[in-house]
């Protein structure tokens, strides 16, 4: 299918970022979460994207940023209520991205039965590779993605651990939410996120296909 538009750098112009939380049963318990029994979803939106070479900067009003690596779903082909048979076929590729979360907030948040926005949707709170072609990962449910934090392990898994799979994802929001070529997909990060500092080296990877480093700076 020819796109009107350059799926390479679909940070530049896609509309929306739709985000899959709690979506590792280890992730969730680490956080005290219940496991939940159907996604739960949250929005950034397209200024949170970074690409290598530029800084993930601390929200001013947070002093404890988190990590969550993550394997992105690209969409290529839009659609509304797509059954989950056709899902991937509205699949263009994939990314590595990073969820950062400013967890203070976060909790503050739950604790007041408040959106997460501040926690999640800032400038930069959206790091990612660069594109990868659909054809470069054969099995998106067993993909191995890593993040260290200046060269320490701290974050291992693999998306055979997803309770809802990528077609049950694109169904699931589709229904809610019709998606457009260029949005991306985060489906969920392992267990080990923590805490990030200023200066700070972030590096992460899919197994065999990619790897991505950025730094973490204060604002100015």
């Amino acid at each position: 299918m020819a796109s009107s538009r350059n799926l390479n750098r679909f940070w530049e112009w896609g509309r929306k970022i739709i985000c899959v939380g709690r979506n590792y049963p280890d992730h969730a318990k680490e956080l005290k979460n219940a496991v939940p029994t159907e996604p739960v979803l949250f929005l950034k939106p397209p200024s949170a994207y970074v690409t290598e070479g530029s800084s993930i900067v601390v929200p001013f009003y947070s002093h404890n940023l988190h990590h969550e690596v993550e394997l992105g779903v690209v969409i290529g082909k839009g659609g509304t209520a797509i059954p989950q048979n056709a899902a991937m076929d509205h699949v263009a590729g994939y990314a590595l991205c990073l969820d950062m979360t400013a967890r203070d907030v976060q909790d503050e948040c739950k604790t007041k039965g408040l959106p997460w926005t501040l926690a999640k949707a800032f400038n930069t709170s959206c790091p990612v590779s660069e594109f990868i072609p659909k054809e470069k990962i054969a099995d998106p449910g067993n993909v191995k993605i890593w993040l260290k934090v200046n060269g320490q392990l701290r974050q291992e898994g693999n998306t055979s651990q997803m309770i809802f799979s990528i077609p049950f994802l694109i169904s699931y929001i589709s229904e809610i939410i019709s998606l457009e070529e260029g949005d991306l997909i985060l489906t969920g990060t392992p267990k080990g996120v923590s805490s990030v500092q200023e200066h700070d080296e972030l590096q992460a990877g899919i197994e065999g296909v990619v790897s991505m480093k950025f730094r973490v700076d204060r604002p100015q």
